[in-house]
């Protein structure tokens, strides 16, 4: 199983960017299908974005859609989510996770097994 740590989370204004890392230990982190989730308080964890082992497919939640990008480096064993256009509604702990043999639309209702600590967003307006 491979092991993730989240980090690059902050307080940012509305309207702002932050970028998101999602670093992972073991040396076949190429091949699993990487996704970002986030919880703000009180609601239930929602999927946000996912992408395929090769970089090539992506898939994003509808509210987050052509604001935020992910995207992997395989070399560095991370994952990125770049967030753009910063609203407060996108305030929660962002979480990273990983899954073989798994769709990037999968993704989105996939049980996992087990969350790391995740990482803070918070965004003033």
């Amino acid at each position: 199983q491979v092991q993730l740590v989240e980090s690059g989370g902050g307080l940012q204004q509305a309207g702002g960017s932050l970028r998101l890392s999602c670093a992972a230990s073991g040396p076949i982190f190429r091949i699993y299908t990487m996704g970002w989730f986030r919880q703000a308080p009180g609601k239930e964890r929602e999927f946000v974005a996912a992408v395929a082992w090769s970089d090539t497919s992506t898939y994003y939640a509808d509210s987050v859609r052509g604001r935020f990008t992910i995207y992997r480096d395989n070399a560095k064993n991370t994952v990125y989510l770049q967030m753009n256009s910063l609203k407060p509604e996108d305030t929660a702990v962002y979480y990273c996770n990983a899954a073989r043999f798994t769709s990037v639309q999968s993704m989105s209702t996939y049980r996992f097994p087990s969350w790391g600590q995740g990482t803070q967003v918070t965004v003033s307006s």
